[in-house]
């Protein structure tokens, strides 16, 4: 079992795993490394980790907004989640079906909201870029059941990248054939058989604020604007 904790903070999990990504288009024929990268953080917690992802790479740093669809009597149990722009993902759980239809509506359309509301706080400083034709590189601080990532992915995927890769620090071993399937890459420095919580693998794991975040998009993104 892998030693805990493996990363002092979030900062130092995305220098590490930078260098790791860096190394992965090192791989890439002509035609791949042709294509101009973009990185793409779920937000809080991905932001500090993908900093150093995009200031390595020298790209634009964006966000999805993703968030689990909770059940209204258990708020920490996913039964799915959703991004900011209405794409969706549903848990499989044999629980799910026999939800009554109007609570489960009643719950993305919560989860929904959050996401418009973060996306909303977060405009401001957003690239404005597309990753049509790019590969898009999502990270995030650590997975822990693969629920918001792999909707992340799919709407990402609807805008046409030339590839989808997802990187993240830590993750539990046995998700990471399913991690595989959601795009050309995935990207895990650490893989635990003993999972529990992504915030064991670290140090350091305060909850990370809005103007944080804010302050890591304008960070990468007024750095590439000045070059």
């Amino acid at each position: 079992m892998s030693p805990c904790p493996l990363f002092r903070n979030r900062d130092d999990a995305g220098e590490k795993l930078a260098e790791r990504v860096l190394s992965e288009f090192g791989k890439l024929d002509d035609a791949q490394g042709s294509a101009k990268p973009v990185v793409y953080a779920l937000p809080r917690g991905g932001l500090p980790v993908a900093v150093p992802v995009a200031r390595l790479l020298g790209c634009p740093l964006d966000v999805v907004v993703a968030k689990k669809i909770a059940r209204p009597e258990n708020p920490e149990l996913a039964i799915g989640a959703c991004t900011a722009d209405g794409h969706a993902l549903w848990s499989q759980h044999p629980s799910l079906h026999r939800l009554n239809p109007k609570v489960r509506e009643a719950a993305l359309r919560h989860a929904l909201e959050k996401a418009q509301e973060q996306l909303a706080q977060l405009a401001p400083a957003r690239p404005g870029v597309s990753p049509q034709g790019a590969i898009a590189i999502l990270v995030d601080d650590g997975i822990a059941t693969g629920m918001t990532v792999a909707v992340a992915a799919e709407a990402l995927r609807a805008q046409q990248p030339r590839a989808v890769w997802v990187a993240a620090p830590v993750a539990p071993l046995d998700l990471l054939p399913s991690l595989r399937q959601l795009g050309e890459r995935a990207i895990v420095l650490a893989t635990p058989d003993r999972f529990v919580s992504v915030s064991r693998f670290y140090a350091e794991f305060p909850q990370v604020e809005i103007e944080e975040a804010l302050a890591c998009l304008l960070q990468q993104n007024a750095g590439l604007s000045a070059q």
